[in-house]
């Protein structure tokens, strides 16, 4: 455990994140400067394509590839963020598995509020499968928002009647809108990147005037996961969505699919960015990348 370093990264944090007063402009480019400073491992290739319709980012590795495609889904609470600033752990899974990896440029609120995010993922996804790619050689992966979007995309898909892809991977996700868990409250303290304030206020603009218990906004209160592949779910202690990812696990496990739940202490939102400041960072990448690994088959 490397305790002098979570403290530090803890210290360096506080008063970083989005702030309830920005603009929406000023929020997305304080937000890409602040993840633009984050570390990107060596050994890729990225080139711009498209994908279900939406501009994506092909994230190759430079050495040989194994079978298969990552699906990754940026996190910025529906609001903010794109392929580029998800592109360190984009890179830290492709490099890790050796899996070529799509980041998708899903549609943002509050231009285009929910739906249309979920809509992106399944058109993505359901464009890979008509290109030819098998679901078992597909694995879909996301933080924040976008580890919202691994579950709801893919019950989004179940529900379509698509068959699902190998495997789950959510970073931190956000799978309760209506912001019932515990943490919200007793990790409010602790918590050096999030703050109620600002967690509303996207959240407006991303629900709008949709029922916040929505199974595809909500997945951890009221949805059906019966049938979802594998799931990996990554979280600290020191987040406010820790209770997002503790009743997902539950639910799922309660739906007979097969969950780990991969908890870290004292780490912030999406730990797994700061590979250049904390060891259980790139801890947490190998981990998540054995588990593609174990299940994703070309």
């Amino acid at each position: 455990m490397s305790n002098v370093q979570r403290a530090k990264l803890d210290e360096q944090l506080r008063g970083t994140g989005v702030g309830p007063e920005l603009s929406v402009e000023e929020a997305r480019e304080g937000f890409a400067k602040m993840m633009y400073t984050m570390p990107v491992p060596e050994g890729i290739h990225t080139e711009e394509t498209t994908l279900g319709g939406r501009p994506a980012l092909r994230v190759n590795p430079e050495a040989a590839k194994a079978a298969g495609t990552l699906l990754y889904f940026h996190g910025g609470s529906h609001v903010v963020g794109s392929p580029r600033t998800a592109l360190g752990l984009t890179a830290g899974l492709v490099v890790r598995t050796g899996i070529p990896g799509i980041s998708l440029d899903y549609r943002l609120a509050p231009e285009h509020p929910f739906p249309a995010d979920v809509e992106d993922v399944v058109a993505a996804y359901r464009e890979l499968l008509d290109q030819g790619h098998a679901p078992e050689s597909i694995a879909f992966a996301g933080d924040s928002a976008g580890g919202g979007l691994t579950i709801a995309g893919a019950l989004a898909a179940r529900d379509a009647g698509l068959p699902l892809p190998a495997a789950l991977v959510a970073f931190s996700p956000g799978v309760d809108a209506t912001r019932a868990g515990e943490s919200m409250k007793t990790k409010a303290d602790a918590d050096p990147l999030l703050d109620r304030a600002s967690i509303d206020r996207m959240s407006s603009l991303y629900v709008v005037d949709q029922d916040r218990r929505d199974p595809l906004l909500s997945p951890a209160v009221t949805a059906d996961l019966t049938g979802l592949p594998p799931v990996l779910i990554q979280v600290g202690t020191n987040e406010m969505l820790l209770d997002d990812a503790r009743r997902l696990a539950l639910r799922a496990s309660d739906a007979e699919v097969d969950v780990i739940l991969d908890i870290t202490a004292n780490v912030p939102h999406v730990f797994q960015s700061f590979t250049d400041a904390l060891d259980e960072a790139g801890e947490a990448l190998d981990r998540a990348a054995l588990f593609l690994r174990q299940r994703v088959r070309g």
